[in-house]
This record gives C-alpha cells, sequence and structure tokens, in this order.
C-alpha cells in the first residue's frame, strides 16, 4: 500500500483467496506458492464448482497440500454454484441448487474442522425469476441456521457477504445492513452466536457506501474481511481506495481478524501481485 506503515502493516494478518491468486496454477500447488511468497495463511472458494460432494480422495488432497505447505487455511465457502460464473450462491435458490447446498454443508463443514479452518462463508445466492423473494429468504434461512449449526459444531463462524450490484445485480444482499441483518436474523433463530458479517471493502465500495462510517457501524459484528482496490479489483495502490487508512480504521474499531487477500494480479504472474506488502509482514504473527 502506498505510504503503508511497516509496523502497522507487521500487526495484521494477510490471508491470501486461493480461488483469485495463484489460478495460473493447478490448485494443489497453490498453497505452496502462497506459501513460497512468504504467507502462512489462504483461503478459499468451494474449489469444486461443479461438485458440493467431491470424493474423499480430492478431500484428501487438498488437505494434504495445504498441510504439505506449512499454511493455514482460514477461510472456505460453502458451495456456492458456477463461481467464477453466473452464480452467486446456492442456498436461497429453490430446488436442485438448495438441495446441492445442504448436501455440501457437512462436507464443507468437515474438511474446515480437519484443517483448522474456523471460518466458512456462505453465499445467499440470487433472486429467481418467478420466485417470491419471501420465500427465497425464508429457504436462505433455514438453509443458514443448517450450515450455522454444522460450523458451530467444528468451531467455526459462519460468515454472510455484501457483494456489489453492478456485478452482482440479482444478489439481494449490497449493502452491509442488508447482510448484517441476515446474520441477526440467523443468529436470533439458531441461539449459537456465530454468524458473522463478512465485510469486503472492495464490494462496499462498489456500492457508494461510506467505508469509515460501515466500518464504526459494523466492525463488532464483522468476523472476516476481505481486501481489492477499487476500481479494477487489483492489488492495494492499483486503484484509488485509501485501504490502509481503512485498515487502520478496523484495527481501532477492534477488528484483530484475518484480512483476505482477494484481487486479481492483473498481467502479473501471482507472485509478483504481492510489491505492496513487504515480505516481512505476509506471514501471519
Amino acid at each position: 500500500m502506498p505510504g503503508h506503515d511497516a509496523h502497522t502493516a507487521a500487526e495484521r494478518r494477510f490471508s491470501v483467496n486461493l480461488s483469485m491468486l495463484f489460478t495460473e496454477l493447478p490448485l494443489l500447488e497453490r498453497p505452496a506458492a502462497a506459501a513460497a511468497a512468504g504467507f502462512t495463511a489462504v483461503e478459499l472458494w468451494w474449489p469444486w464448482a461443479g461438485s458440493p460432494t467431491p470424493g474423499r480422495s480430492e478431500l484428501d488432497a487438498l488437505g494434504e497440500a495445504i498441510d504439505g505447505a506449512g499454511v493455514r487455511l482460514t477461510g472456505l465457502n460453502f458451495y456456492a454454484g458456477r463461481l467464477p460464473g453466473p452464480d452467486r450462491g446456492a442456498l436461497s435458490v429453490p430446488g436442485a441448487e438448495s438441495e446441492r447446498f445442504r448436501a455440501n454443508v457437512e462436507v464443507a463443514a468437515e474438511l474446515a474442522g480437519a484443517l483448522g479452518c474456523r471460518a466458512l462463508n456462505a453465499l445467499y445466492g440470487n433472486r429467481v425469476d418467478g420466485v417470491p423473494a419471501a420465500e427465497q429468504d425464508a429457504l436462505a434461512l433455514e438453509n443458514l441456521a443448517l450450515a450455522a449449526a454444522a460450523a458451530d459444531r467444528v468451531g467455526a463462524i459462519l460468515l454472510v457477504e455484501t457483494l456489489n450490484r453492478t456485478e452482482s445485480p440479482r444478489y439481494p444482499l449490497v449493502s452491509a445492513q442488508a447482510a448484517v441483518e441476515v446474520v441477526d436474523h440467523v443468529n436470533r433463530v439458531t441461539g449459537l452466536g456465530n454468524a458473522r458479517f463478512l465485510m469486503d471493502l472492495y464490494h462496499l465500495s462498489m456500492n457508494g457506501e461510506d467505508l469509515p462510517r460501515a466500518i464504526e457501524r459494523y466492525a463488532s459484528v464483522t468476523g472476516h474481511v476481505q481486501i481489492a482496490d477499487n476500481p479494477g479489483r487489483g492489488a492495494p495502490g492499483t486503484g484509488g481506495l485509501p485501504l490502509d487508512d481503512l485498515l487502520r480504521r478496523l484495527h481501532k474499531a477492534g477488528y484483530e481478524g484475518w484480512i483476505g487477500l482477494e484481487y486479481k494480479p492483473g498481467d502479473l504472474p501471482s507472485a509478483e501481485a504481492f510489491g505492496w506488502l513487504p515480505p516481512g509482514a505476509r506471514a501471519a504473527r
């Protein structure tokens, strides 16, 4: 980050999103590539977009790749349909997609538990033509409650994320408040208290939110933060977001969790897309 304070950066805990970075490599080679770049933590979207229930050999191979690289998995998405692609989650989509999500819940939670991953992200899903929004929301609450219970059993939190309306026009949670309302609803229904907001500063900025105000209001219910610059969704310093200042504000507001690097490397090989962050600040403290 231009003008960043190295001491401040060293106090932050960064996690590399292996579904956005190092995608030029096969999935099983990405954890080692992140480690070679100096990172000790990674996160992932659900890696098998076509399968909510991959075979044991595939699950074990991913676990071995992560363990073998000496990195920690800090975040994992539940099955979310074709991502990247036209889908934005499955849990509120009636029929086959909702069933795939339910089939995935225990599989994803078991994988997270085996790897010590303490955060599972559940993308809400797009609105569907011909289905009342209230019907989708009722289905979503039912499925989020199942996901929260599964996450709780492995000592994990459940994350609910805001996306941006430009890139996800059919996704209903396009403000911080909308996602936090879902979080609150899930916590009331389950009584578990383990649902949290996933604050993605790129998506919030794309929606035109007042980011300092969002941090002030929602840091206390935030379970994970993701960053990318805007415009372009590139590395910090490639756009105009004051990310260093925003991360300082988050820290001041009490957020001490992981900061997921969920950005596009652009024309660079992924290994060269971290010039904004000194090598000594990449390993989690």
